[in-house]
C-alpha cells in the first residue's frame, strides 16, 4: 500500500496544499511532502491526525476495495430522461455522476428543441458539439457551435441551450456541481 499516495490523493481532493495540511497538523510542508512521497512514514498519532483534518476515517483510508471504482460504463449502466414538450433527450454516462463532482451526460435536441433554463450557479460546463448546432445563451449573450466546436463556460448567469439546426443535433456535456 501507498500511504503517500493515498494521502496526497485525499489531501488534493480536499483542495489543500502541502503547507495548508502540515499547518493544520502542527507538521511541517517538507514532512508533508516527503510523506506523499513515500521517503518517511507517519507514527499512527501523525497519520489519524492527517486522516482527521483530510475527513476520513483510518477504516476507509486502508480499504483498498475498488467496489465504486467502475472504470467501463455500458448502456446498461446508463440512465436516459425523455422530454417531449421540450424536445430532448438527456443520456447520464455514468450511473452515479449526481454523486460525483462532473455530471457528463449526452443531450440529443430535436428539431426545435431546447434543453432547460437554469439559474446562475458556480458549475462550470463544458460541451462538445457531436452532430449538428446548438446556441448558447448566457445571460444576454448568445454563442452558435457547429459539430467539432467546444463550448467552456462559468456558469454565472441564466444559461440555455437551443437546437440550432434543421435536424438532430447531438452534444457531450459535462458540468461541474449538480448542473443537471
Amino acid at each position: 500500500m501507498q500511504i503517500g499516495a493515498k494521502i496526497k490523493a485525499l489531501r488534493i481532493k480536499k483542495g489543500l496544499t502541502q503547507e495548508e495540511l502540515g499547518e493544520r497538523t502542527d507538521l511541517t510542508k517538507g514532512y508533508i511532502s516527503q510523506l506523499e512521497r513515500d521517503l518517511n512514514s507517519p507514527s499512527i498519532e501523525t497519520l489519524f491526525s492527517i486522516l482527521e483534518v483530510l475527513g476520513t476515517k483510518p477504516k476507509d483510508f486502508f480499504d483498498d476495495s475498488l467496489e465504486d471504482q467502475q472504470v467501463v460504463y455500458n448502456e446498461d449502466d446508463q440512465t436516459i430522461h425523455f422530454d417531449d414538450e421540450k424536445k430532448y433527450r438527456l443520456q447520464w454516462l455514468i450511473p452515479t455522476s449526481n454523486e460525483k463532482e462532473m455530471e457528463p451526460v449526452i443531450i440529443t435536441l430535436e428539431e426545435g428543441g431546447e434543453y432547460k433554463q437554469f439559474e446562475p450557479s458556480v458549475a462550470e460546463t463544458f460541451i462538445y458539439v457531436l452532430e449538428g448546432r446548438i446556441r448558447v445563451v448566457l445571460g444576454n449573450q448568445e454563442y452558435i457551435a457547429i459539430k467539432g466546436n467546444s463550448v467552456y463556460y462559468e456558469a454565472s448567469h441564466n444559461h440555455q441551450i437551443y437546437n440550432a439546426n434543421d435536424g438532430v443535433t447531438r452534444v457531450l456535456l459535462v458540468a461541474t456541481e449538480s448542473y443537471l
